[in-house]
């Protein structure tokens, strides 16, 4: 049975790559997508972006014929997500599955 996440704003996903990355402190490219939740032809372009802003780092190793690309978390991404991405979390937390139950039951009655 697959679980599956429902909508997550990008700040959300981004929070979710920099948080995953500082736990494991490295992550494969395939571990990275799977542990966050991510599809990554949809979401390769967060990814790509994260690290040409210098949020998080890319290493390429050959392994014979395999290419295996390791990503890491940088203190410039550390330093994003505890001074931007937590305040607005803060502000505006993300929205649960109860919460929009709650919202049909109000507008229902």
């Amino acid at each position: 049975m697959t679980v599956t996440k429902g909508y997550r704003d990008k700040i959300y996903i981004i929070k979710d790559i920099i948080l995953l990355l500082a736990q494991y402190g490295e992550l494969n490219q395939t571990s990275l997508v799977s542990y966050s939740g991510l599809n990554l032809k949809k979401h390769k372009h967060i990814i790509d972006e994260l690290e040409a802003r210098q949020i998080i780092t890319k290493t390429v190793l050959q392994d014979g014929k395999r290419t295996v690309t390791i990503y890491r978390v940088t203190a410039k991404g550390m330093e994003f997500c505890r001074n931007i991405i937590e305040p607005y979390e803060d502000l505006f937390p993300r929205k649960t599955s109860t919460d929009s139950n709650n919202l049909s039951l109000l507008i229902l009655v």
